[in-house]
């Protein structure tokens, strides 16, 4: 049976095309197939697979993967539990299912990624889901999967498996989106160097002025050199929102000490009081402020 349905699941009629209609009639009867979907087929020891899952449910839209359901079979986060989304063309109508949500756009669904099952694009998956995330009214689970696309969003772009150019022009393309205006705002925090949450909240919170420089590039003596989470480049002040403090490994503190000592010797300051990972406890940065107009002699 597996030769016939070697990713899990496949359309009932391709199966019928390989073997008969009397012997899927009969696989179905003795439960050595299970109808998963409307015309759909899948091996009963693989039906709750959540890649089988969204296998079925591309084939039976016959559409491809989309929003977090596109992201999740990118390996980019774990599937979130519930229906499976797909995204086809405005003049398609599958209706009927509740373990797959049917997104219709009018926007050409143009190339795809992967075969098995296929997915949206990464820019276009981003965007989507993003949206679906900012329209509570029509996704109830809008609250939960905000912080999971913010995530997405600013890792993706940080490994460079997304660009900040098309992530921009997937925007431009859909004129009705919900969250657009955050996400142009976090669009611009992340092409301006911030690659992690703590770092786009040290930005928009705490580092106010000076205007400070993000992932400022210091070249060390040995040539090597060290990418500053931010710097008061006039000043030599620099600041790390993750720093030796928040490395568990003994080699990595070590590594941060004689980062540190090689930063002095070429007269950075580095701000005593930089922020522990909790939000609630960024507040301390300001000082690294007091620190730059004592420099400045301001």
């Amino acid at each position: 049976m597996t030769d016939l349905l070697p990713h899990g699941a496949g359309r009932r009629g391709d199966v019928t095309l390989a073997s008969s209609s009397s012997s899927v009639s009969r696989w179905l009867r003795d439960g050595d197939l299970v109808l998963a979907l409307p015309g759909v087929v899948v091996l009963p020891d693989r039906a709750q697979e959540w890649t089988v899952r969204a296998r079925a449910a591309t084939l039976w839209a016959r559409g491809p993967l989309s929003h977090l359901s596109a992201l999740a079979a990118a390996g980019l986060t774990d599937p979130l539990p519930g229906p499976v989304h797909v995204t086809v063309p405005a003049g398609r109508y599958p209706r009927g299912c509740p373990a797959v949500v049917v997104h219709r756009t009018t926007l050409p669904i143009g190339p795809t990624e992967g075969w098995v099952p296929a997915r949206l694009p990464a820019a276009r998956r981003l965007v989507d889901a993003w949206g679906g995330a900012h329209s509570p009214r029509r996704n109830t689970q809008a609250e939960r999967e905000r912080p999971v696309v913010r995530h997405l969003l600013i890792a993706g772009v940080g490994r460079r498996e997304v660009r900040v150019d098309h992530v921009r022009a997937e925007v431009a393309r859909q004129p009705v989106l919900g969250g657009r205006v955050p996400l142009l705002q976090l669009l611009d925090l992340v092409e301006g160097g911030c690659q992690s949450e703590l770092e786009v909240f040290g930005v928009t919170h705490v580092l106010r002025i000076p205007a400070p420089v993000q992932q400022h590039r210091v070249v060390l003596p040995t040539g090597r050199h060290v990418d500053l989470d931010a710097a008061y480049v006039q000043a030599r002040v620099a600041v790390e929102l993750d720093g030796a403090a928040f490395h568990g490994s003994s080699a990595d503190r070590e590594r941060d000490t004689r980062r540190d000592t090689a930063l002095a010797a070429l007269g950075w300051s580095k701000d005593p009081r930089a922020p522990h990972r909790s939000h609630a406890r960024v507040g301390p940065l300001h000082g690294g402020q007091a620190v730059v107009r004592r420099r400045l002699g301001r």
